[in-house]
């Protein structure tokens, strides 16, 4: 077994962690305090490994692009998630639905002419989406949590999927930390104002779940997972790192029944097997790769 096998394993658990881990430390604090506290600590971690790295340091055009993708993807896609769980989505439906990212990612990118689906991936895709359907109609988690808890939760989705988008076309050529600390930067500018404008006021209650659950987000999500991710994506592994990523709702939907008894229906299970079982036929035809037009948007 290569040193590097057991990375994927251990990334896609700790990144499933993220969605239980943001349930136990929001009663305490609100959610966009709670991720500029966390963006805060994120930037002096990187900015620790900048010290001892060294890296190339961007030019500002670089490192106004990871102000844009981390804008969406650190900022708002995060605020999005936690508001949503801060007002009653159940973690396990969040992760589910966070999870359809790949698949709505490669759909926009065959609607950009970047690939052609095959039978095969349509169907995958019709099992996607029968799945997303099903795990929420078996779960009352979005109703209980009203209409601004689902307008959070598919505000997150288009957000991941744009900021996604936006650094595989425009975000390259910073070194990967470097570039790291700036989407970081530019997240905490995005939850502080929010936390400005909408938590001011609200107490931060201090609890050593609040102290576990922000440590673990720093530590754990924010710091080494992105790492993983960094270093799965430089050796090439970018359709087995959108694979593994469908193991996070299962995993996650486990993790929230053990320590919050969320519990989701059988049908709402089968819902995560059957979407899991589309978005890998979708994956079946590999790595959607860049096209000509979009391509130059790089430079």
């Amino acid at each position: 077994m290569r040193a590097s096998s057991w990375i994927p394993w251990v990334f896609v658990v700790l990144w499933s962690t993220g969605f239980t881990g943001a349930k136990l430390g929001l009663p305490y604090c609100g959610p966009f305090t709670f991720l500029a506290i966390r963006m805060a600590l994120t930037l002096l971690c990187f900015a620790a490994l900048l010290a001892v790295l060294r890296p190339a340091w961007p030019t500002f055009e670089q490192a106004r692009r990871q102000w844009v993708s981390g804008g969406m993807l650190h900022g708002g896609y995060l605020g999005c998630l936690f508001a949503a769980i801060k007002l009653g989505v159940p973690a396990g439906l969040a992760a589910l639905i966070m999870g359809m990212q790949p698949l709505l990612t490669a759909l926009i990118s065959w609607r950009l002419g970047e690939k052609r689906f095959r039978a095969i991936q349509w169907l995958g895709m019709a099992l996607g989406l029968a799945g997303t359907a099903l795990v929420i109609a078996g779960s009352q988690g979005v109703a209980l949590a009203g209409g601004a808890g689902a307008a959070f939760v598919i505000a997150g989705l288009l957000l991941i999927t744009g900021g996604t988008l936006y650094q595989r076309y425009r975000g390259g050529g910073a070194h990967p930390v470097a570039g790291a600390f700036h989407q970081y930067l530019s997240a905490l500018a995005v939850t502080g104002a929010l936390a400005l404008l909408f938590e001011r006021g609200v107490p931060v209650v201090w609890s050593g779940e609040f102290i576990f659950a922000l440590g673990w987000s720093v530590t754990m999500l924010s710091v080494l997972a992105v790492l993983l991710l960094l270093r799965m994506l430089r050796d090439g592994d970018v359709s087995r790192v959108a694979a593994y990523l469908y193991l996070v709702p299962g995993l996650t939907a486990v993790q929230a029944w053990w320590l919050f008894d969320e519990r989701l229906s059988p049908a709402a299970m089968g819902g995560i097997v059957l979407a899991a079982v589309g978005v890998a036929l979708v994956l079946r035809g590999g790595d959607f790769r860049l096209s000509g037009r979009l391509k130059s948007g790089r430079n």
